[in-house]
């Protein structure tokens, strides 16, 4: 009897030790396809969420899982010399997987890479209104000034992804990073592989291969995994998400909103800025088209970000009012008639095109003339951002921002100064505030400025029609040890997910 209790101990034993030691190749499965792998612009979602600290790496990472705050990756550690002036001290035995060795310079080219007009570089909005100037000191430090100071640069920096001193100025089409996988495979809108890399300088993953596959329908995605076709889809809709077995909901970070074009007429009429916002009746998209946990925004960023305001208050469902705004602007000879274009991209987030098919639909009964048009999310971005085109007619960009980092300064300068990538207007009392708290060193003076900027931009400005902090749903087979985090959506690190 005690040897056969023993010898069901030793097998059980080495039953959980396979089962830790588990690894193996995953299949995710995504809604929009990559149109670009290049490093710099991993900040877009439909991009970073394959190569981002999976290819490419960081200098500095937030924690989003725990309470650590900002920690390192290729960067060990880093303090401020001087106001303006920041040393990191670079992790050693690092290589790319060319098989060329990390120092830094590579730091120093990437950063002016990042920087330079010879690019489109996404990642460059995050930098805005700053100068930023790399040193090298020796092979393993490197000290980076920026003008003017910013206290929080350690923080920008994780999201500069860091590329060899090799890599030219222009586009790349396959990314050589430092991180745990390397691009073994991609066929543009069929499929694209990562593979493992023996010479990581970090710890060995369980996930030894992914495979990510593009699919439009979220019910699709859903079924793929159910069926184990694939492993993961980090986004489902509400409507999928039936198997507490596998299923996961999160308030993320990103935010729906229409951008406006304040440029063209008649968008540049504050009252017809206030009449778009009064038409739309948020609170009846939640629960059905959009999560009933998601939260009606009154800014680009979402709580609990620094300096989030909770005196502004959410435009009111007010037809009759939106309808008044319209006649007393068309009685002072504002053109109210013109056609206004809403410009969505396709599967950006679940039931996106019934979302704006309704938002049409309750824009147009107050009296708007409004066009829907989808793209694709390369042609999205040339009217999401500047240059915009000449001889346009009024947008509305119906877009959705993701700021899982707990600062504005991710946020407000590209989406709202005057020289701002993505800003559809001018003031400067915006762009002051923006400056102002960017480089504020004291965290209360810094908040303050913050929220004084989200209700100027809300109640004065009325910069745009701001919708819904989402709620997101992810589909995780149960062979998988994976949880999402509000980060989900723009990045997912292969290497936090353990197969059981």
């Amino acid at each position: 009897m005690k040897r056969s209790l023993l010898l069901a101990a030793l097998l059980l034993g080495s039953t959980l030790s396979s089962a830790q030691a588990a690894s193996g190749p995953i299949t995710i499965v995504l809604p929009e396809e990559a149109d670009l792998l290049e490093p710099c612009m991993a900040t877009r979602s439909n991009i970073g969420r394959v190569i981002m600290q999976n290819v490419s790496e960081t200098l500095t990472e937030l924690d989003v899982r725990g309470d650590e705050g900002l920690m390192p990756r290729l960067a060990t550690s880093w303090e401020e010399t001087e106001p303006g002036n920041w040393r990191f001290h670079l992790r050693e035995g690092v290589t790319f997987s060319d098989g060329t060795s990390f120092d830094a310079k590579d730091v120093e080219h990437s950063i002016e890479r990042v920087m330079s007009d010879k690019n489109a570089c996404e990642s460059r909005r995050y930098f805005g209104g700053m100068t930023i100037t790399p040193t090298v000191v020796d092979d393993n430090t490197i000290d980076v000034t920026v003008n003017p100071p910013q206290p929080i640069l350690p923080l920008l920096l994780s999201l500069l992804t860091i590329v060899p001193e090799e890599t030219p100025m222009e586009f790349v089409r396959e990314p050589v990073g430092t991180g745990p996988y390397k691009l073994t495979e991609w066929t543009p809108g069929q499929r694209i592989v990562l593979t493992e890399r023996d010479d990581y300088w970090g710890d060995k993953p369980d996930v030894t291969e992914a495979t990510y596959l593009f699919r439009a329908d979220p019910s699709v995605r859903a079924a793929m995994v159910q069926t184990g076709e694939a492993d993961i889809s980090p986004s489902i809709s509400q409507i999928e998400a039936t198997n507490p077995a596998t299923d996961f909901s999160y308030l993320d970070s990103e935010t729906v909103y229409l951008r406006i074009d304040h440029n063209i007429e008649p968008l540049n009429d504050v009252r017809i800025r206030k009449a778009l916002n009064l038409a739309i009746d948020r609170d009846a998209f939640l629960g059905t088209l959009v999560p009933e946990g998601a939260i009606l925004a009154t800014a680009i960023v979402p709580p609990p970000t620094l300096g989030w305001n909770p005196d502004v208050k959410v435009f009111p469902y007010d037809p009759a009012e939106a309808k008044k705004l319209l006649e007393q602007a068309k009685a002072d000879g504002v053109k109210v008639d013109t056609p206004i274009t809403i410009i969505a991209r396709s599967a950006n987030f679940p039931n996106v095109t019934e979302i704006m098919e309704a938002i049409q639909a309750q824009l147009q009964e107050v009296g708007f003339n409004i066009d829907l048009k989808f793209v694709e999310v390369a042609e999205h971005e040339v009217y999401y951002s500047k240059p915009f085109k000449e001889g346009r007619g009024p947008q509305l960009v119906a877009a959705m921002h993701d700021n899982s980092k707990g600062d504005p300064s991710f946020s407000m300068f590209f989406k709202y100064d005057s020289k701002g990538t993505q800003s559809g207007f001018s003031d400067a009392k915006v762009d002051d505030l923006i400056a102002r708290a960017s480089a504020a060193a004291n965290g209360d003076e810094r908040a303050k400025l913050w929220s004084q900027l989200i209700a100027y931009l809300h109640d004065d400005v009325v910069a745009d029609v701001l919708l819904f902090h989402m709620v997101g749903f992810s589909r995780v087979s149960e062979r998988l040890d994976y949880t999402p985090t509000m980060a989900t959506n723009s990045m997912l690190q292969l290497s936090e997910i353990k197969i059981k």
